[in-house]
């Protein structure tokens, strides 16, 4: 699977496009407020689907943030719906303005993608974990360390884009999802991870280091 090099995700087309065709049929008409209006919105979608270029840290045994936005979750639990074990967990909350596409924590392959239909709390709550709509992706590196990365629909968002495939390989910082419109991503890692985030902390997808294998 290659890395869209694409400054603007194409799930933005379906919406840019209908709006940049009204602006310019209301500036033919000479509605010039309008028309300043419909530029507004096709700037924000522009911004809303933009996808900057990231510069992914050439370091070993280091686990990269899936996605832009606030840690809302450092701390260890018990993930008993997929991998079934004690894990150290990391939620990051995706507000309206963060980029939403989704990237890859590690390099490996996809063993498991379960999507799961739901409710749609606002996502920076914690039960929105369970109760949500979400897809769950399983990654496992060559050295069958694995991670559980789950996708959730928040309040406003209402479709979550996950292009992996079961069997795909991802590399590190790869782009392999989005969600719309403010949402969530919870990370499961292994308990020997050392996490370098704390709540509230700002991160960006697949440039801001999570945490260590040790």
């Amino acid at each position: 699977m290659k890395q869209n090099q694409w400054p603007m995700a194409k799930e933005g087309l379906p919406f840019l496009m209908p709006m940049m065709l009204l602006t310019i049929f209301l500036g033919v008409l000479g509605w010039t407020i309008w028309m300043g209006i419909g530029i507004l919105f096709s700037l924000f979608i522009i911004y809303f689907f933009r996808n900057p270029r990231r510069k992914i840290p050439d370091l070993q045994n280091i686990i990269l943030s899936p996605a832009d936005g606030r840690i809302v979750q450092v701390g260890e639990c018990e993930e008993d719906r997929f991998l079934k074990e004690k894990t150290l967990k990391v939620s990051i909350f995706m507000s309206l303005f963060d980029v939403h596409l989704n990237r890859a924590p590690v390099s490996g392959k996809v063993l498991q993608k379960s999507y799961l239909p739901g409710r749609f709390l606002v996502a920076s709550v914690e039960k929105s974990s369970l109760l949500n709509e979400q897809n769950a992706v399983i990654l496992e590196t060559e050295d069958r360390f694995k991670i559980l990365l789950i996708q959730i629909a928040g309040f406003v968002a209402r479709r979550i884009v996950c292009y992996a495939k079961v069997g795909d390989p991802l590399t590190k910082g790869e782009i392999f999802g989005l969600i719309r419109f403010g949402s969530r991503v919870d990370l499961y890692l292994p308990p020997e991870i050392k996490p370098i985030v704390r709540v509230g902390q700002h991160v960006k997808g697949g440039e801001s280091i999570i945490g260590y294998r040790v």
